[in-house]
């Protein structure tokens, strides 16, 4: 497929990126994203339902809309697990060709009257419903309460109108495909899903949370991210089996996926000597960073 038919060269007002699928590269994130299996399992069912049951099965039997909305604090993956998800889906159809869209919903606000309310009618309207006649696609909807604001909590301040009419023509357009288009998935991510209008949220087909490791999980991230370090520098994939990685695995309780890969990378940085080699790194140095890090998320968290 040419770049141009994947509206590479030519991406709509609001599309940050275009990929067909599957996509190796996307695989690798879903892998990355380490939470328990019957989590995975259960997005990816209720992703592939969406593309077995709606053309099969009208909306008034299962009132399905096509939209999964993942939820959870900063850093525990939740865009790397969307992305994922789209090849994993993929994959689960072979010979089927899909696309993954990935929306910038930041792009389509403006301050001008109305301009806002256009750019959401147009993108979903025009963009989404074009590629979906062609093929199966899913749609990352990154930090949705950008797009459908919760109106019951909007002051009179910062164009409010505005706002309020981006949130409905959201809902409309949602409403709108899901009627039109059984081959269209969109995937929401929210930091913050109480700033999600209500309206939204009863479309969606599933709401997950994403959740903080364990003490499982972390050592599982733990190990996964020394032994990708081993590849490189085989002295740190060994630590991966050294006995005091549950010691750090219950030092990184409270801390998401995405800050421990970076304590790792903290320890990698205890001093000039190990940033240099950074196969001089011991477990005492990721223990004494995975400590600094939860004791400074401990810190943030009141101040």
């Amino acid at each position: 497929m040419s770049k141009r038919e994947l509206g590479i060269d030519e991406k709509p007002k609001g599309i940050q990126a275009i990929r067909a699928l599957p996509d190796k590269a996307l695989g690798a994130l879903w892998d990355s994203i380490i939470i328990e299996k019957s989590l995975k399992d259960q997005l990816l069912s209720q992703a592939v339902l969406n593309f077995t049951l709606r053309s099969k099965v009208p909306r008034t039997v299962v009132p399905l809309h096509g939209v999964i909305m993942l939820t959870g604090v900063p850093g525990t993956g939740k865009t790397s697990l969307a992305r994922g998800l789209a090849h994993r889906v993929a994959t689960a159809f072979p010979g089927g060709r899909f696309r993954l869209l990935e929306v910038e919903p930041h792009s389509l606000a403006s301050a001008a009257h109305g301009k806002t309310q256009r750019a959401v009618t147009d993108l979903f309207a025009s963009a989404i419903a074009e590629a979906a006649l062609a093929d199966p696609v899913i749609v990352l909807l990154d930090e949705v309460e950008t797009l459908a604001a919760d109106r019951a909590k909007l002051s009179m301040d910062a164009n409010p109108v505005d706002v309020h009419r981006a949130t409905d023509a959201v809902l409309v357009q949602l409403d709108a495909l899901a009627e039109a288009h059984q081959n269209l998935l969109f995937v929401a991510t929210s930091n913050f899903p109480q700033a999600v209008d209500s309206a939204f949220l009863s479309r969606c087909d599933l709401i997950l949370e994403v959740p903080l490791p364990g003490r499982e999980a972390c050592a599982d991230i733990l190990k996964d991210c020394l032994t990708g370090l081993g590849r490189a520098y085989p002295a740190i994939g060994k630590l991966a089996l050294a006995p005091e990685l549950a010691a750090v695995a219950e030092a990184c309780v409270g801390l998401d996926g995405r800050a421990i890969r970076k304590m790792v990378a903290n320890a990698l940085a205890a001093n000039p000597d190990i940033a240099m080699n950074p196969e001089r790194v011991t477990m005492d140095n990721i223990l004494a960073a995975a400590r600094a890090a939860r004791a400074a998320r401990v810190k943030g968290a009141g101040a």
